[in-house]
């Protein structure tokens, strides 16, 4: 793997665990910290400004138009026929200020029993602008290393209450170059991949008030390895488990106010690592290799059940894997909106914690989402990074059309 390949690699998986510094004003010991590394991390980005607000979540909370990335068996209970949003992310921007996630989603429902929709989205990460130098010092090459995954899916009510999604998902992902001259080729990494959820929903009645309470899940990114450099170093993808709940109370005429929670688990097994084994010894070392080399041919299905056991600390380390986020969102008549949240990582998976406020405004054909990430450790590049997503209505647009045509 050519040095710029590597750098590209370890920026991308800087995504996903980066703020590994400090925690609670101390270091880390070496020995306690141990992230689960994927490749194509980018998919665990959140691409909408709303979830963002409420401290990366969605399981469970109303159906909207960037439920693909968070639970697309929503789309089966939106109010609306249809929509489009667009999401854009400068990420890392305390760090680099050309690397973006770009997003497009949208929604349709089927038929005339308005219980089933299709719904797809595509998904752009640029790294930013890369520039190479040969062995004498001199620009040889620039690049622009990018990661992008396009999605189907379809939703459909099995009952009044309850529904399910499913989503299939084509991955690429280039974060080198190839050139004439280089020693060793590199190539662009695909894969597949397939989403499974549900969602239920139900409305309680408390004292004189009708509330709503939702729960929902989804397993995410179930697929193929990506496999860099030709086959030499496959990654696991980061195929997720999120569980959600929210529950959604009327605080007086046109004035709601939604409670969320969300809690994730990646199902991905951790690699193994040299200083759990006593490499001063040829047995260790044979031992350690043995332990990776099963770990790099191991299938995916098996990497999700080996993901709740493989541990070296037990099943209290195993729930330090679990990432927490909880969330509220205030609207008033559903046109305006202001949201919090908080998203929580242990120390030692990471450390990413970090608030999340936004707010939000609709008319009948579009509406305009924004958020701001606040990481509670001002040393992490994460902090003070923006969202903003733009959503069309379908029904709000066929009614605009209409009265302009009646006039």
């Amino acid at each position: 793997m050519n040095k710029a390949i590597r750098y590209i690699t370890v920026l991308s998986l800087a995504v996903g665990a980066f703020n590994v510094a400090h925690a609670d004003g101390n270091e880390i010991k070496d020995s306690e910290f141990n992230p689960i590394t994927t490749g194509v991390t980018s998919l665990s980005i959140a691409p909408d400004a709303r979830g963002a607000s409420m401290g990366d979540l969605g399981a469970a909370t109303e159906p909207d138009v960037n439920s693909q990335f968070w639970n697309p068996s929503k789309y089966a209970f939106a109010y609306s026929s249809g929509g489009v949003s667009l999401s854009y992310t400068p990420w890392l921007r305390k760090l680099i200020n050309d690397i973006f996630l770009a997003n497009v989603s949208g929604y349709f429902k089927l038929g005339s029993g308005d219980n089933q929709a299709i719904s797809a989205s595509l998904r752009y990460f640029s790294l930013g602008e890369v520039t190479t130098n040969d062995h004498g010092g001199e620009t040889s090459q620039s690049l622009n290393p990018y990661e992008l995954s396009v999605d189907v899916g379809y939703s459909r009510k099995l009952s009044e209450k309850f529904s399910m999604g499913v989503v299939f998902r084509y991955i690429y992902s280039d974060l080198g170059f190839s050139a004439s001259y280089a020693g060793n080729q590199s190539t662009g990494a695909s894969a597949f991949s397939a989403d499974i959820s549900g969602y239920f929903q139900t409305w309680p009645v408390i004292g004189r008030s009708e509330c709503q309470w939702a729960w929902g899940w989804n397993i995410s990114n179930i697929g193929t390895k990506v496999s860099y450099n030709n086959g030499n170093y496959p990654a696991f993808l980061p195929t997720n488990l999120r569980l959600g709940t929210s529950f959604t109370f009327p605080l007086a005429d046109y004035h709601n106010l939604a409670i969320n929670l969300d809690a994730n688990k990646l199902l991905v097994p951790a690699r193994p690592r040299e200083k759990d084994y006593d490499t001063s010894t040829t047995e260790g070392q044979d031992e350690y290799q043995r332990a990776v080399k099963d770990w790099e041919n191991m299938s995916p299905i098996t990497g999700i059940f080996k993901s709740f056991s493989d541990a070296p600390g037990g099943f209290k380390e195993e729930l330090r894997e679990i990432t927490w986020s909880l969330g509220a969102e205030y609207s008033y008549n559903n046109q305006f909106f202001l949201r919090a949240g908080y998203f929580y990582e242990n120390a030692m998976k990471g450390n990413r914690q970090y608030f999340g406020i936004g707010a939000g405004f609709s008319l009948n054909v579009v509406r305009l989402d924004a958020s701001y990430m606040l990481a509670t450790a001002q040393t992490s590049p994460l902090d003070q990074t923006l969202r903003f997503t733009l959503s069309f209505d379908m029904d709000g647009l066929r009614d605009l059309l209409g009265k302009r045509k009646r006039r």
